[in-house]
């Protein structure tokens, strides 16, 4: 088709998606468009919709793999709400975003249309039946011919595709073609410049036929970046954030979706002395990097949910021997196999109380792709400095999102000091308790006078295996202590908003830009809605009983499950409360209610915002009153 005068909408927001069979590339080529955006000076943060097969059937539902990408004029922190538009290899992949409520309303969707001559009788009628149906329900669905325009260029278009598709969206979104072309040349850096030079024909291709055939066009103001900037995802930004810190040794088995960052860490870490190890399963990466930071420097092992249910007896080691030891856990759905591919925040108990016996650890979270890395940092500061576990609790949309960021400039205060091979003075014990604070010198293999023998059973202040009642309560209570110390140092979180009003929401971990954004919203439309949100979970910081008696109620917003006080069973006496909300009842003994989802996806500020909305409406209680 052949357009007439193009019609330019000046946007200050747009969200976008890019969707294929498994292996297509639509992942990378909205990976590359985030980052084009980023470079242009736009707000973007992109989210990776994953199969939870690893060889998903081609054209199924279930199979759909792409890219979802918010591109804004100011700062995005969240994937926002519904699609506005839509980039489609095949109709089935569409139908599970359809289905989901993904769509927004009238959007538009460019739509690869080689299945409708298709050779097989049965997908041509499915593809004719879907587009009617599409068409029907009022999206505004237009044909192209990706394949065909590609096969004039390569050969075998499903390896071609993603690019003409990455064409297509910078012309529509008004990009410039050169930073598209820097782009490609960073991405397919390490492959024969030939695979660069193919891919910038198939991107100038797409970006021709737009500009011929669409009579539409975006422009989404930018803002010049004139400082430099990472665009990264957030288990790159935990892998660089090991880099920073100085740790030198990664263990790790591969899980989904923390598998990444260990890829990373394989292609760099070498470079600056760091290892990656392997192991057999996930027991004994932990057991590895325990060993790693008993001879002297701060390890790290990074898991997900299964695997950090597999580490928790040597978790228990290194909180008994009290050596320091990173844990990340990049959460996913569960239990058990659950869905590995998709978001969930419902590990927080198993990271606080997970353990046999009494094993206090600290446990962070982050909230933003640039946490990912300073948390790491800080993780690393704390575990030497109380010589403690400290987990590290990201999730799957922390793992696989982009943000850009400003690029860290570096500090010596983030590396691990030297081995310290001083002499260990005489008389000193290996623990030899603070009476105030539990923390005690750490001896290392190789201190002159600092010989000890080291188990996991209950010991003495010199590591002698103890029976004894009191030197058992003793050793548990100056572990215990060691968090107490640790909260004395926090400082009370900052809330988002005015100091008081009708309603305070709680949250942790990546939730933290939907929140804020659905806040903001209702503040601008007079409500006095405020938020806090949590990097420090065990111990929590103090403060926080103060700042939520200041408001009417209270609420956390959580991807983890909390019962629905509609559901007919469901009382005061047996409603389950969501992770957080339990903690801060517990803690605070404020009445703290909460609302949240698992659903498997980010949860979106306008979901947030209706959810605020109905709680802010009086209770029945109070209009009784």
């Amino acid at each position: 088709m052949q357009t007439a005068q193009k019609t330019v909408t000046t946007l200050k927001e747009h969200v976008v998606e890019i969707l294929s069979d498994s292996g297509e590339g639509a992942q990378r080529c909205g990976q590359t468009l985030g980052a084009i955006a980023a470079r242009t000076g736009n707000g973007i943060w992109t989210v990776e919709i994953i199969p939870a097969e690893i060889r998903p059937p081609a054209r199924s539902i279930a199979g759909a793999s792409g890219n979802r990408i918010r591109i804004g004029s100011t700062r995005v922190s969240n994937g926002g709400d519904e699609t506005d538009l839509v980039v489609a290899f095949n109709e089935q992949v569409l139908l599970g975003r359809v289905r989901a409520g993904e769509l927004k309303p009238g959007c538009t969707i460019l739509l690869e249309n080689m299945w409708r001559s298709h050779g097989d009788a049965a997908i041509a009628a499915a593809y004719a039946e879907t587009h009617a149906r599409l068409v029907e329900a009022g999206y505004r669905v237009l044909e192209i011919p990706m394949e065909q325009a590609c096969r004039a260029l390569v050969s075998d278009p499903r390896r071609g595709k993603n690019m003409f598709a990455l064409g297509m969206l910078c012309n529509l979104y008004s990009l410039e073609l050169q930073l598209a072309r820097e782009q490609i040349a960073l991405t397919f850096g390490k492959k024969d410049a030939a695979v660069v030079a193919q891919n910038v024909k198939l991107l100038e291709a797409g970006h021709e036929w737009a500009e011929a055939n669409l009579d539409f066009k975006y422009v989404i103001p930018a803002k010049p970046v004139t400082a430099p900037q990472v665009v990264i995802n957030g288990n790159t930004a935990i892998a660089l954030g090991v880099l920073a810190s100085g740790m030198e040794i990664c263990a790790m088995y591969p899980i989904t979706p923390a598998t990444s960052a260990s890829h990373y860490l394989s292609d760099v870490f070498e470079k600056v002395g760091g290892i990656v190890h392997q192991a057999e399963d996930e027991i004994a990466a932990c057991a590895f990097a325990i060993g790693a930071s008993y001879a002297g420097k701060c390890a790290v092992t990074i898991t997900s949910g299964p695997g950090y249910s597999l580490k928790q007896e040597a978790i228990g080691l290194a909180v008994m021997g009290e050596i320091p030891l990173v844990v990340v856990n990049v959460q996913r759905g569960g239990p058990s196999t659950g869905q590995p591919t998709k978001v969930e925040q419902g590990d927080l108990m198993a990271a606080i109380f997970g353990s046999h016996g009494d094993a206090p650890k600290v446990v962070m979270a982050p909230s933003t792709i640039e946490d990912c890395f300073y948390s790491i940092i800080t993780a690393r500061r704390i575990a030497e400095t109380f010589n403690m576990v400290v987990v590290v609790l990201s999730d799957a949309s922390l793992a696989t999102s982009q943000q850009p960021f400003a690029r860290p400039e570096f500090s010596e205060s983030w590396v691990a000091p030297p081995v310290d091979q001083s002499a260990i003075p005489e008389g000193m014990k290996p623990y030899d308790w603070n009476e105030a604070t539990g923390l005690a010198r750490r001896f290392i293999p190789g201190q002159p006078n600092g010989m000890h023998t080291l188990t996991g059973l209950a010991h003495d202040r010199a590591s002698h295996v103890a029976y004894d009642p009191e030197v058992n309560e003793e050793s548990i209570h100056f572990r215990s202590l060691k968090l107490a110390a640790l909260q004395k140092t926090l400082k009370t979180p900052p809330v988002f908003g005015g100091d008081s009003g009708d309603l305070l929401v709680v949250g942790w971990g990546s939730t933290q830009g939907a929140i804020e954004e659905a806040v903001a919203t209702l503040r601008a439309e007079g409500r006095k809605v405020s938020s806090v949100h949590l990097r420090f979970l065990q111990p929590l910081p103090g403060g926080l009983k103060r700042i939520m008696q200041r408001f009417r109620r209270v609420m956390t917003i959580e991807g983890n499950w909390s019962d629905r006080p509609d559901d007919a069973i469901i009382d005061e006496d047996n409603r389950r409360y969501s992770a957080l909300a339990l903690l801060l009842r517990a803690r605070t003994l404020v009445d703290v209610d909460c609302w949240s989802e698992v659903r498997g996806e980010p949860i979106k500020p306008g979901t947030i915002r209706r959810v605020l909305l109905d709680a802010l409406k009086p209770k029945a209680k109070e209009r009784a009153r």
